[in-house]
């Protein structure tokens, strides 16, 4: 009975677990939920924390590195032959057994403050490992947003394709019945069947763009491909107006806030403190140091605890050790960090540039995404009234099917077009707030 119980209690917590890490099934994940999913789960993220967490070891090692060093020793040994008696050091010819105990203890009380400026290196290193797991956050969030939206791009799109084919249906089957009457020309009913198998293919094709845009979305979340999982609508207030801030602004706010920035700069002056730290090492060193031992030897005369406690001895002293030739290694060790350092600086400013290049590409690209909205709109108004007019002149007879065919195609692509423009617009806003270190759903 017993074994039972454990193993349903193994498979409810097993259960359990492996829920927590999928997407729920025959549910409506919402953004949101998407991004939570995806930063607990990408691996690029938890690759960022693992590092983050090695610089802070780092950087706690640099603290205790002040603390003294405490070492004991403990030693029993037997001599035969001719020897010296470790505890009055006479020399002896005989078995002699013997003990030492110690304990040392070693202080820096000055380096060139190599100490102190390790720790302010490794604390900025570990700042800017933390910029790096807030980046690696923030580019999986942006990849999700981009994935979620043009899921829901498809989505929009399926349902225009949808209507498309309901409409030239309509039309096929009224044809169909006039056809039989020899109301209407048989080339005007192909004309609209093939009309009809174009936008068949149509909705073909954007489904399986949809399927595979909704693949690449549980692929950055990585979880299993499942699909039954739908995708919460935004609601209109989500939806972005016009842009408020120029290109310059942007730039300005990404040069405070943007995790990956801040990184570099961290690193830059970690590695100010790196050179300091090294000419630290060519300044003498001063150290203090103390020790207590004692010792048992089987020549003596009392036992072997009495021993231990009559041999006590103690000791303290303060050292200084003046660096004059080691291989050149600290000078060469100086020589490094300021490569280091030079490197810091061009990674610095390269990031910088190439952060400026980006960000007035990415805003050349929202506002033209906007402008071909704008015009889009205009353009649906326009071939929503054109193609209703040429509905009404074609069941009339006005016009030929051809005519009608041209009008119904112009109004879908534009659809199409608008629907694209709009989520376009939407993913290049995000982008921008993703510079500005500002990805608030």
């Amino acid at each position: 009975m017993r074994y039972y119980k454990l193993l349903f209690l193994g498979l409810v917590v097993f259960g359990n677990l492996k829920a927590y890490s999928q997407a729920p099934a025959d549910s409506v994940l919402t953004l949101q939920q998407c991004i939570d999913l995806a930063i607990k789960n990408n691996l690029d993220v938890k690759k960022s924390e693992l590092q983050m967490q090695t610089q802070e070891i780092a950087y706690n090692q640099a603290r205790e590195n002040l603390l003294p060093t405490i070492n004991g020793n403990v030693s029993h040994n037997i001599s035969n032959g001719r020897s010296q008696d470790p505890t009055n050091y006479n020399y002896v010819t005989q078995q002699i057994t013997y003990a030492q105990y110690n304990l040392n203890s070693n202080l820096t009380l000055f380096n060139g403050m190599s100490l102190i400026n390790n720790i302010k290196r490794y604390s900025l290193a570990y700042q800017a490992g933390k910029m790096d797991f807030q980046q690696a956050k923030d580019l999986v969030t942006l990849n999700v947003i981009t994935a979620y939206l043009q899921v829901l791009d498809n989505e929009d799109l399926l349902k225009a394709t949808d209507i498309q084919v309901e409409q030239a249906q309509k039309q096929v089957d009224r044809l169909v019945i006039l056809n039989k009457d020899g109301a209407t020309p048989p080339a005007t009913l192909y004309d609209l069947k093939g009309t009809l198998a174009t936008s068949k293919i149509g909705a073909v094709n954007t489904r399986a763009a949809m399927g595979i845009s909704k693949i690449n979305l549980l692929q950055i979340m990585n979880v299993p491909l499942d699909k039954s999982v739908k995708l919460a609508r935004l609601s209109a207030d989500q939806l972005p107006g016009s842009y408020d801030k120029n290109a310059e602004e942007i730039y300005t706010k990404a040069l405070n806030d943007l995790a990956l920035v801040k990184a570099y700069d961290l690193r830059l002056k970690s590695a100010e403190k790196e050179v300091k730290s090294a000419k630290g090492a060519l300044w003498p060193t001063i150290s203090a140091f103390g020790s207590l031992a004692t010792n048992y030897s089987s020549t003596g005369n009392t036992g072997y605890y009495s021993q231990l406690k009559n041999n006590y001895s103690s000791g303290f002293g303060v050292g200084l050790s003046i660096p004059i030739l080691n291989y050149f290694q600290n000078r060469n060790k100086v020589a490094l960090a300021r490569i280091d350092l030079q490197t810091a600086k061009y990674n610095n400013d390269f990031t910088k540039i190439q952060l400026k290049q980006n960000i007035d590409q990415a805003y050349i690209n929202m506002t033209s995404a906007l402008e071909r909205y704008h015009l889009l709109r205009d353009q649906v108004d326009a071939y929503a009234e054109s193609y209703r007019i040429a509905e009404v002149k074609f069941n009339s007879g006005a016009i030929t099917s051809v005519d009608f065919v041209i009008a119904k195609s112009n109004y879908d692509q534009a659809n199409t077009n608008l629907i694209n423009a709009r989520y376009d617009y939407f993913i290049r806003t995000k982008i921008l707030d993703y510079y500005q270190g500002n990805l608030a759903l």
